[in-house]
């Protein structure tokens, strides 16, 4: 079988574990949903740190703008934003029947992956000039200065948060959300399949490879990394919006913008199943979700400790990532080693 093989059979069987898990395994489909948005999580992540090698602590920023404003637009759409937060939602005037739900929710997952797409294009005309340290530091600042701005926000609830738009109990939000965040999921990992597929992706690992010499070579590098980080983050606003509706309530910092915990779990699961590679996010989320579950589930006290512990062994035993580990065993059905691509590359400049 042809690498084209393995991967297209992957897809199919992927495909076909999500499809089926609403009916084998129904009592975890809260648990299965996330999953898929950790997925989502990790994918948009590396397509800055791993494919451009531009490493963001602060994509966490465009997941809680999304989360707000999707929240946001379901309940403006029929009742005055300030009133239904300043109420936390409760209170008989603020009833959702089945029209206004999906109207809503239709219309506000959108409006999330704008809202926090317009957010990434602002922010990233600002600070994607610079590099290294500085631009990782300049984005963790962007985290936490979010988080202490979505705190003081009366609007949205402040720091009391805000509870999303109540259902009509005739809808069973579980499936709902399952195959939303299952969706989000398959349509992030086919857009970026196809553009890593194109002049771009090859433009934006030129510059994760030498930017200097890229911008020598003319290309735009930074309208590239802006575009990258506007890609990102639109996908990130929407899983954002489906995880805010799947939470039920939004707290500014230990939910929309919890650098801490999503912002750094983002990270280690690109790492984990190897950065700069396609499947090497989805691996890693798996990977990462399920241990983190086991550990919050088995280990209560010390789940961190053990969570930790893992990190250590990957980065000791499985330092390219687990994709990178099985591209050094079975090249034929991962593809080559990064030492061989080098070696490939200088062979063809020699």
């Amino acid at each position: 079988m042809t690498r084209k093989s393995y991967h297209l059979l992957a897809m199919l069987a992927l495909a076909a574990i999500g499809l089926a898990a609403p009916w084998l395994l129904p009592s975890y489909l809260s648990q299965f949903s996330k999953l898929w948005l950790f997925i989502v999580l990790a994918l948009t992540w590396d397509l800055m740190g791993g494919q451009m090698g531009y490493n963001s602590f602060g994509n966490v920023v465009f997941f809680g703008i999304g989360m707000y404003a999707t929240a946001a637009t379901q309940v403006a759409l029929y009742y005055p934003l300030a009133a239904y937060t300043a109420a936390k939602g409760g209170g008989t005037e603020f009833i959702f029947n089945t029209s206004q739900f999906f109207t809503g929710l239709a219309a506000g997952l959108p409006v999330g992956g704008l809202a926090a797409a317009i957010a990434a294009l602002a922010l990233g005309l600002i600070i994607l000039g610079m590099r290294g340290h500085y631009f990782a530091i300049a984005t963790l600042g962007l985290a936490i200065a979010a988080g202490e701005l979505a705190a003081g926000w009366d609007l949205i609830g402040a720091g009391s948060g805000m509870v999303t738009p109540t259902p009509p109990d005739s809808i069973d939000t579980t499936v709902l959300f399952y195959y939303l965040s299952l969706a989000l999921a398959a349509l992030t990992f086919l857009f970026l399949a196809w553009l890593y597929s194109t002049r771009f992706g090859l433009a934006i690992n030129a510059i994760r490879d030498d930017e200097d010499k890229a911008e020598a070579m003319g290309h735009h590098t930074t309208r590239n990394k802006v575009v990258a980080w506007v890609i990102s983050a639109f996908f990130l606003g929407i899983a954002g919006g489906i995880f805010g509706n799947l939470s039920k309530f939004i707290d500014p910092i230990d939910v929309a913008f919890n650098g801490a915990e999503i912002g750094v779990w983002m990270i280690l699961m690109a790492i984990l199943g190897g950065k700069g590679t396609l499947w090497g996010p989805v691996i890693g989320a798996g990977v990462f979700y399920i241990m983190k579950e086991l550990f919050w589930t088995y280990l209560l006290g010390w789940q961190r400790v053990a969570l930790g512990l893992l990190i250590v062994i990957i980065v000791v035993f499985f330092p390219q990532g687990i994709v990178g580990w099985l591209k050094e065993r079975w090249p034929g059905r991962f593809g080559p080693t990064a030492e061989e691509m080098e070696a490939a590359d200088a062979k063809g400049e020699a």
